[in-house]
């Protein structure tokens, strides 16, 4: 079987699913509940500094987004760090750790962006044998008002400043946790990266408002009558974090940066595409908080299996395997081409990839052939741009079919180029290098 063991940074677990900061790691008795379950590690949920407590709202924290079926897509919360004592928190990291030695324990930092303040809380951490310290620079409300979270994360001199206070001040791996709320990720990583920042997490959430009551005319969730903006995440946020991931990944300019993976993991595919775009493990919250701790049992099984299916043995052998194929857009294979084909014994006849054809795109489907309900698509129009495949019900009814080299293009009238190799150096590519004159 595949080893799923890992090891981020020097810190080890058995498995990369690890549970993010948040609720369901803000107490030793979640959390070994946790590790019960299988998951390989967390990262404690957000301590601040010594001194009066954090308050929480005592009413609704939570929004939501849900699919037709009242699936759970997105989730908005307003609830800030952690609202119990500094010092309970962490006799609870020491003991939990000093039980469960093998499961990785981080611990989430956030005081005010003071020298003092993380030279004072570092110590206090490290006493309790946690593995590694995560700076929440993403916090996007509540904790930002007060010069915290987001608001660091969204100033790269910050970012770069905290971290090198950290690394001067803590023998512990840190791990930078990035706001997304921010015009390019590239730049708090950079940041991070020369501050000497161990990894990067990311993404922490959104800044959103996911909807509004029409009674109270106030946002959701609503408290005393009012709403403020809050944080979003789930599977709704994965895009958005995919290509972030990816986006430092790639970067030049940040080598070989360790990156933990956060944002709307809920099936071990999920794990899968962030681990392939360059994340050395993952972290999942709203999956757990939907579905609750065991949902890591089927994320082992489903990755395990795949890694064995394909003949992958180690977190090695696929972590980054997908970078070298995300590229910018002027260096797409533009002599690639791929029609529309649907599946007529699959077909259920609704019509709805003809609506969206005919109404949105480019009228290359069909709706009745030989006088019954039937629907095709035209060759000479469809364009290749699988609007249909995605407005489609049914799996794998529609599907994209590439023309080989030499076919002609029915829309074009020409032969497809064989020349798909050397795009980037092919003359019909503007970005191409051009001969000299």
């Amino acid at each position: 079987m595949a080893d799923l063991s890992n090891n981020f940074v020097g810190i080890k677990s058995p498995n990369p699913f690890w549970l993010a900061s948040a609720p369901p790691t803000d107490k030793a008795y979640n959390v070994e509940r946790a590790f019960r379950a299988g998951w390989g590690g967390v990262v404690w949920k957000t301590l601040g500094e010594e001194g009066p407590p954090v308050v929480n709202v005592n009413g609704p924290r939570y929004g939501a987004i849900w699919g037709a079926d009242r699936r759970l897509l997105g989730l908005n919360n307003i609830e800030l760090i952690t609202d119990r004592d500094l010092y309970t928190n962490l006799r609870e990291i020491k003991e939990v750790k000093q039980r469960w030695p093998d499961r990785a324990i981080v611990v989430s930092i956030m005081v005010p962006c003071e020298e003092e303040a993380w030279k004072a809380i570092l110590p206090l951490v490290e006493e309790t044998g946690a593995d590694g310290i995560e700076l929440n620079f993403g916090c996007p409300h509540g904790m930002s008002e007060r010069g915290m979270g987001a608001a660091v994360g969204q100033v790269p001199e910050y970012v770069e400043m905290v971290v090198r206070w950290c690394k001067q001040y803590t023998r512990m791996p840190v791990i930078t946790k990035l706001t997304p709320n921010i015009t390019d990720i590239r730049h708090s990583a950079r940041a991070a990266f020369r501050g000497g920042t161990d990894a990067v997490s990311l993404i922490n959430t959104i800044n959103s408002i996911v909807s509004v009551d029409l009674d109270a005319m106030a946002p959701v969730p609503t408290v005393g009558g009012k709403g403020t903006h809050g944080g979003y995440c789930g599977p709704a946020v994965k895009p958005i974090a995919l290509n972030m991931v990816a986006e430092i990944a790639r970067d030049t300019e940040t080598p070989n940066l360790p990156i933990s993976g956060i944002g709307g993991i809920t099936t071990w595919r999920d794990a899968a595409e962030f681990l392939v775009l360059g994340a050395g493990n993952v972290q999942v919250c709203t999956a757990a908080m939907t579905y609750g701790f065991k949902i890591v049992e089927e994320m082992i099984t489903g990755l395990s299996n795949w890694m064995d299916t394909k003949g992958y043995r180690t977190l090695d052998d696929i972590s980054g395997r997908a970078v070298k194929n995300v590229t910018d857009w002027q260096y797409l294979n533009l002599n690639a081409i791929a029609k529309a084909r649907i599946d007529q014994d699959a077909c259920i006849k609704c019509g709805r990839c003809h609506i969206a054809c005919e109404d949105t795109s480019h009228q290359a489907i069909t709706a009745i052939v030989d006088g019954a309900r039937r629907f095709e698509v035209k060759e000479e129009d469809c364009v290749g741009c699988n609007l249909c495949v995605n407005v489609c019900p049914v799996a794998d009814c529609i599907t994209m079919v590439p023309l080989e080299p030499g076919e002609i293009d029915k829309r074009t009238g020409k032969a497809v180029s064989a020349d798909y190799a050397n795009w980037t150096t092919h003359p019909n590519n503007p970005m191409a290098p051009k001969a000299a004159e």
